[in-house]
């Protein structure tokens, strides 16, 4: 885990930075830097491995407004802890004495209580309006991989029951202020929008005004914008240390130290180890994500969700179909656990026909950053010089371009946007 050292130092800086240290070349960490070139400041971003190395390139790809909810719920408390020490659970805690980890759990259990998940689906809900309008700037400004409409994009369930649970969800999240357009259809007509669908599909919802991408090609090609706009991209570069100088920051790394006006620390379930030296008590937990890719033939050909089995698939093109699902708390460091691969494949099997499930590959586990209350931290910490911008849980890549957007107009202008104000650092 790195390390930082801070300063109690709370001046602000004199004048709009000229320079920035963004860490992190994950979409989050690439979005704030191409947001803060565009406001003409100086960036380095500082990789310890390449650009979209980690959650970033293996997660589902799902540009979805409508399902960026908050992780803490009312449903989370009925798993009840026999199924989270299951690794065929849907959500998986593997059994080990973590004092941590077990504080994390208290302050997200919580979150969980109903009128707690109305606030934080409110802030959601104004983050969600301006989620893709951020994706069309990053279109229109240059970044060449395209998101793809997903109309509709397919719910599906074995039984009308089962779909009943996720309509009470998406009218709660209307009720707070989300903008949802679905359909209800049976199992026929979800088999006639995609025909791998099993006989074992009685209930589907179409939902409508939703995308999706190839998120690794996309964070590769935001590196590349970065790039083109005169940002420099440090690969393999490891970072041990922070210190705010009151006029600057000197940011230590494996290739010695930078300096620049500000620093971003965008390291997603690393955070910890960099920021609590500057006044960020939220703790960020390691929630593990597991994909692979299978043939397109025989695979959903739009993007479906089996959503009481918490599997996603997604067209990523090049011949190859994505399946992904799991939330894992584990360490960052954990190798693979193949049983969790199994469980997903034996949650999907029988309702999903034709696909090669004995030819998939690009077998994956990623650490997605969690909070226990479920919101990003966007921000300045106690150093007016140290920002974070973190701890988006699975919506890394939903909401990654629009915060980035927003912490790059509070770092260059000295005003933070009232969507960042539930969002900081030190709540």
């Amino acid at each position: 885990m790195p390390s930082a050292t801070g300063s109690s130092r709370a001046t602000g800086p004199s004048r709009p930075p000229r320079s920035a240290i963004v860490i992190g070349a994950g979409m989050v960490g690439l979005a704030t830097a191409w947001s803060l070139r565009n406001h003409g400041v100086e960036v380095t971003v500082v990789e310890r491995r390449h650009p979209a190395a980690g959650a970033s390139w293996g997660n589902a790809g799902w540009l979805s407004p409508a399902l960026t909810l908050p992780l803490p719920e009312p449903a989370a408390l009925r798993y009840g802890l026999r199924s989270l020490v299951s690794p065929e659970s849907p959500v998986y805690i593997p059994p080990r004495p973590d004092p941590r980890l077990a504080r994390f759990l208290l302050s997200f259990t919580r979150n969980c209580t109903p009128r707690r998940w109305r606030v934080l689906a409110a802030t959601f809900a104004t983050l969600n309006r301006h989620a893709l309008e951020a994706y069309d700037a990053l279109a229109a400004d240059g970044v060449a991989e395209p998101t793809r409409p997903a109309d509709p994009c397919l719910l599906a369930f074995r039984t009308a029951a089962e779909r009943a649970a996720m309509v009470e969800e998406l009218e709660q999240a209307r009720a707070a202020g989300f903008s949802i357009a679905y359909e209800p259809i049976d199992g026929d007509r979800a088999r006639e929008l995609e025909p791998t669908l099993g006989d074992g599909i009685g209930a589907a919802l179409e939902l409508h005004g939703q995308r999706y991408l190839n998120p690794g090609n996309f964070v590769r090609a935001l590196a590349d914008a970065v790039r083109e706009r005169g940002g420099e991209i440090l690969e393999r570069t490891e970072v041990s240390g922070i210190r705010d100088l009151g006029q600057g920051v000197a940011v230590t790394t494996s290739r010695g130290q930078l300096r620049a006006d500000v620093a971003v620390v965008a390291t997603g379930a690393w955070l910890d180890g960099l920021v609590r030296p500057f006044g960020v008590r939220v703790p960020v937990q390691a929630g593990r994500g597991y994909s692979f890719s299978v043939p397109a033939e025989g695979a959903p050909t739009r993007p479906t969700y089996l959503a009481a089995q918490k599997v996603v698939c997604t067209p990523l093109g090049e011949g190859r179909v994505r399946v992904a699902g799991m939330m894992e708390l584990a360490p960052v460091e954990r190798p693979v656990d193949p049983r969790r691969i199994q469980a997903i494949i034996a949650a999907a099997r029988p309702l999903l026909r034709g696909i090669d499930w004995e030819a998939r590959k690009d077998t994956w586990v990623g650490a997605r950053p969690c909070t226990p209350d479920g919101l990003p931290l966007v921000g300045p910490t106690a150093s007016p010089r140290v920002y974070v911008n973190g701890g988006h849980g699975m919506w890394g890549v939903a909401l990654g371009p629009l915060s980035g957007r927003l912490l790059a107009d509070a770092i260059a202008t000295g005003t933070s946007p009232a969507e960042l104000a539930p969002l900081h650092p030190l709540r």
